[in-house]
């Protein structure tokens, strides 16, 4: 007996993703406005995650304000990703 292929079962289809934000995804313009406004005292890393990194940016004074620099650059360039490896979520 042959087997017939139109009947062969093809493999369930993974979930596709929801167009929100996944849990405890953090938002790209909180991480923005927090690097801005008080990135020179690391509270942009502490909001991603990156608590070590917040604390050495809080006291060297976010680098002497060249690792703020760069943090504005990699947010708004999108390279920025929280400590877990996910990336911001744009609304």
């Amino acid at each position: 007996m042959q087997s017939n292929p139109q009947n062969s079962q093809t493999p369930p289809m993974p979930p596709q993703q929801p167009p929100g934000p996944q849990p405890g995804q953090k938002d790209w313009l909180t991480a923005l406005l927090l690097s801005i406004l008080l990135g020179g005292w690391g509270v942009d890393r502490f909001y991603l995650g990156y608590t070590g990194l917040g604390v050495l940016k809080l006291i060297t004074g976010g680098g002497c304000g060249v690792w703020w620099l760069i943090d504005w650059i990699m947010i708004l360039t999108d390279k920025m990703t929280d400590a877990e490896g996910r990336p911001l979520h744009k609304k």
